[in-house]
């Protein structure tokens, strides 16, 4: 059981990673802080896998949101996962 609250707490985590990622490019100089450019390095990784498709509608970016999306949707099924492993154990 508290494998699976490890993984929820991780990913609940990194989608506000995400999310303060998104809310840095508001603020001109942000990604530029010292908060600002641990943020890119956590971050970034996880986002250039979404960069091949092409999620811009002019000129909004769905990237963050697709990449939020998919964490959690994964993360959910993770720990459907591990709670029917566990179950079995």
């Amino acid at each position: 059981m508290a494998l699976i609250i490890i993984v929820s707490k991780a990913i609940e985590i990194y989608t506000w990673v995400l999310v303060i990622y998104a809310l840095l490019s508001w603020f001109p100089g942000a990604y530029d802080s010292t908060l600002g450019k641990f943020i890119i390095k956590i971050s970034r990784p996880y986002l250039s896998l979404f960069e091949r498709v092409r999620l811009n509608v002019g000129p909004i970016d769905f990237t963050i949101i697709v990449a939020v999306f998919v964490l959690q949707l994964a993360g959910r099924g993770l720990i459907l996962l591990l709670s029917k492993i566990l179950m079995m154990v």
